[in-house]
């Protein structure tokens, strides 16, 4: 027979069965790392069982998953009942309907304790926890993965965890007791930073990476209250950068989608309108009641409708912090920097809270999600298809000098890929690279992206810097059990863990059997998402690059045509050729024009496709033209006015001194730099302009227009808006 005493796997005859059953009415009270003892025996043989159970297990903890409504002995407060050890999957918050409980659920292979922190609103402001629960690390916690059920919660309440752990800059001494610590720092030969990658934050409160929504600030633009930051009793970084929290989850979160269903318009019949939310209708032209907002988009679907559009792009809407470059731009006395795009996510389940008039008008979470889905309900009742910008290419935590917000603070060696002492690979460009080919990464990710289609309804993805989701990930030992023990309080002889066990915690150099970063010719995360019975009838669109320079495009791992690309060739080849420059653009543009066969038809690649003719070979060739998604402009460059405009970007006026923005634009002024009054200049203008915008429309392959371009908006010589 096998018996449960807890989260204990004990091993012993039937006979015993009364006993566990009176164990487990009732959490028993051991310590830290012993095996709880059963002391009636009906026989030797039990005896004997015991025993080799105990020598088998010594210093170890076996986690076995019991009945969430068990007890976990944390007790009652005003806002919750006593405490039950809850369940380990799904992760995240999710509402339990027979123990009218809400169950909290967290990964973190590495963390040597984790609380749950609950805050009312008026606490939140001020970076107060209300109530914070000790999870118990035998109760609640199976494997991995720590969790918790409270009951009759107050449902007004919000949460995150406090999760704690090693971190990288701690310092162990060898061959010394701790006596002589002090005097020994400066010894080269006896001081080494241990744990490197570790970076758990035992002050931070973090955020649940599968929150569904994120409360904080609730304007656009807003700072938080102005609190003392620098004092340990208040939580968060500073004013722009207040304490986070998810609204829980209710059994009155139904939406009435009032029939809606996928639309599945064919790959080859779309017609893309690449649209900021915010950037939309915040203008007062744009005449809407809700300006920058999901309404305020609902209110312009007309306008969509009546131009041909029946896919739209949306540029970031997962959760993330427009006031992370927030600065006073120099020379200026009022303009800041904002984060203007979104690259930069902080949640990935949750809608940015601040492009809703739900958030703007105080209200909470799920009336986020709601608008949300309404948004989306909308644009299926006009046969308009919603594609979301993703990107999972890196986070808003950056590299080691960035905020802990959530993935450092759970598990920095699990979520991002690292070098051997603890460094950050910047292969994104922004600080960090999320480490997708690692099986709890992937994993989240295919979740993520599942929650969008099953519960948001959306049709698509464009995936942002698409490259880095083949390449190998970094591999880290997990933490031995002498370790865990030296934490707990078994250290060895000198009071200090050995360096012995301190090596064994290093990263595996070919974790995925090949160096970190090395380009995958399958790629596990591409091909989970690629076989997903939800996610393969979806539109999948790779951004087939990265910063490091490793180009994919014409080969991405496309397993039979799931993946179409973004097609840089074809934007390229039209700015050259419209603009008349010399060389082998007449035939790179009847290329571009019939679909881009040489890219995705023909299997044969080129002799400058580095990843086509090694790694990629494989997927070369195969696809239609329907997988070019040709453009012209783009958000991170000109716009098309702006094309026949400028010779060169002007970024002047966020203070970067031009040195942020896409440089590589093609462009041609037509005579004369920026404005003019001058006919024959802005009659050519006008022409270059239809020009590009004819061949974009009458090509092979599926047309994409960024915002605006319909109309000759400018963005004013300015190849980005990223930070103004």
């Amino acid at each position: 027979m096998k018996l449960e005493t807890g989260a204990i796997s004990v091993c012993a005859p039937c006979s015993s069965a009364t006993l566990f059953r009176s164990i487990c009415r009732k959490p028993p009270t051991f310590s830290r790392g012993q095996i709880c003892t059963i002391s009636q025996a009906s026989s030797s043989s039990a005896s004997t069982a015991r025993n080799s159970t105990r020598n088998a297990l010594k210093n170890r903890i076996v986690h076995v998953e019991v009945p969430a409504s068990q007890p976990s002995g944390q007790p009652a407060s005003a806002a919750f009942a006593d405490a039950l050890r809850g369940r380990s999957t799904p992760l995240g918050a999710t509402f339990l309907q027979e123990e009218a409980a809400i169950n909290f659920a967290l990964y973190s292979a590495g963390a040597t304790g984790v609380s749950l922190c609950l805050f009312t609103d008026t606490d939140l402001q001020h970076g107060k926890i209300t109530y914070e629960v000790d999870l118990h690390n035998m109760y609640n916690k199976t494997g991995d993965v720590w969790h918790i059920a409270l009951p009759q919660m107050d449902n007004s309440l919000m949460y995150g965890f406090r999760v704690k752990g090693d971190h990288e800059e701690e310092v162990v001494v060898d061959h010394c007791t701790l006596d002589t610590f002090e005097s020994m720092q400066s010894a080269e030969d006896t001081v080494t930073i241990v744990n490197p990658g570790q970076r758990y934050n035992n002050k931070a409160v973090i955020i649940d990476p599968y929150a569904r929504c994120i409360v904080g600030r609730r304007q656009y633009g807003q700072l938080a209250q102005d609190l003392n930051y620098k004092q340990d009793s208040v939580l968060g970084i500073a004013s722009t950068w207040p304490q986070m929290a998810a609204p829980l989850p209710s059994k009155e979160d139904w939406f009435d989608w009032e029939g809606d269903c996928p639309l599945n318009i064919p790959l080859d019949q779309l017609i893309i309108y690449e649209l900021h939310v915010r950037g939309f209708t915040r203008h007062p032209s744009a005449n809407v009641t809700a300006p920058g907002t999901y309404l305020g988009l609902v209110e312009k679907l007309d306008y969509l409708q009546a131009l041909g559009v029946n896919a739209i792009e949306l540029l970031p809407v997962q959760e993330f912090n427009e006031l992370e470059y927030y600065q006073l731009i120099p020379g200026t006395d009022s303009n800041y920097r904002y984060n203007y795009w979104g690259y930069s996510t902080i949640a990935f389940f949750a809608p940015m809270a601040r492009y809703s008039q739900a958030a703007a008008e105080g209200r909470g979470g799920q009336d986020v999600v709601k608008e949300f889905k309404t948004m989306v309900k909308e644009c299926h009742m006009r046969g308009i298809e919603v594609l979301m910008d993703v990107v999972f290419n890196h986070t808003a935590e950056g590299n080691e000098r960035g905020p802990t917000l959530s993935f450092r603070g759970l598990d920095n060696r699990v979520y991002y890929m690292l070098a051997p002492e603890g460094q950050y690979y910047n292969y994104s460009g922004c600080g960090n690279t999320f480490n997708c080919n690692h099986p709890v990464v992937r994993k989240f990710i295919v979740d993520c992206l599942r929650y969008w289609v099953v519960e948001m309804h959306v049709d698509g993805f464009r995936f942002d810097l698409a490259s880095i989701l083949t390449r190998a990930h970094s591999q880290w030992h997990k933490p031995s059990q002498s370790q865990t023990n030296s934490r707990n309080g078994n250290s060895n002889a000198n009071g200090l863990q050995s360096m012995e066990e301190d090596l064994d915690q290093g990263i595996m150099e070919e974790g995925a059997g090949v160096p970190t970063g090395t380009p995958l010719t399958d790629p596990p995360v591409i091909e989970m998402i690629s076989e997903d019975p939800v996610l393969r009838n979806c539109k999948l669109i790779a951004e087939a690059w990265d910063c490091d320079g490793l180009n994919q495009v014409g080969a991405f791992p496309h397993y039979g045509g799931q993946w179409a690309e973004w097609n840089g060739h074809f934007r390229d080849t039209i700015r050259q050729f419209v603009k008349g420059t010399e060389g082998p653009w007449a035939a790179a543009f009847a290329q571009a024009m019939s679909g881009s066969p040489g890219l995705y038809s023909q299997t044969e690649p080129a002799e400058g496709e580095w990843w086509a003719n090694n790694g990629g070979r494989k997927w070369k060739g195969g696809r239609a033209p329907a997988h070019s998604i040709n453009f012209v402009t783009a958000h991170d460059g000109f716009s098309l006015a702006d094309l026949t405009a400028y010779n060169e970007k002007h970024n002047d006026a966020n203070g970067e001194d031009n040195r942020d923005g896409e440089s590589h634009n093609l462009s041609w002024n037509c005579g004369e730099e920026g404005e003019t009054t001058t006919p024959s200049v802005l009659r050519l203008r006008s022409r270059q302009t239809r020009n590009m915008a004819a061949a974009l429309l009458l090509s092979h392959g599926v047309p994409m227009i960024q915002m605006g371009d319909e109309y000759g908006h400018s963005k004013a010589r300015r190849a980005s808006l990223h930070s103004v």
